[in-house]
């Protein structure tokens, strides 16, 4: 499939490089004991048109808004408890936890690594 990622290379772009770059790991973007366990299971196929009336978010606002996309998360899991699923919040005020994160510190040049 050229022009495509691997799914690990998909992971690593999106979870484990923002989580060491905002010195949120391992905490968050890695799956081992002691990491929070945040998941998004995405489904490649869906296809949606970006709408703010869809995403569960504190603002009123969507910079993608009428942006045609293909993937789409289907349930998302915060700390092991689904959160959302099919589009629908299951989750209840106040479960968030606030996280302080380290220092930052630029990544070492071709690391791509779970460490």
């Amino acid at each position: 499939m050229q022009g495509r990622i691997s799914p690990s290379r998909f992971v690593e772009l999106t979870s484990t490089m923002p989580a060491k770059l905002f010195g949120l790991y391992p905490q968050k973007g890695c799956l081992q004991i002691g990491s929070d366990a945040d998941l998004v299971l995405f489904d490649p196929q869906f296809k949606q048109t970006i709408s703010h009336d869809l995403l569960h978010d504190n603002t009123d606002y969507s910079p993608f808004e009428d942006i045609a996309v293909t993937g789409w998360p289907a349930i998302t899991i915060s700390r092991g408890r689904i959160v959302a699923e099919n589009g629908k919040f299951k989750g209840q005020a106040g479960q968030g936890q606030f996280i302080y994160r380290k220092k930052f510190q630029a990544p070492v040049s071709g690391d791509n690594q779970y460490q």
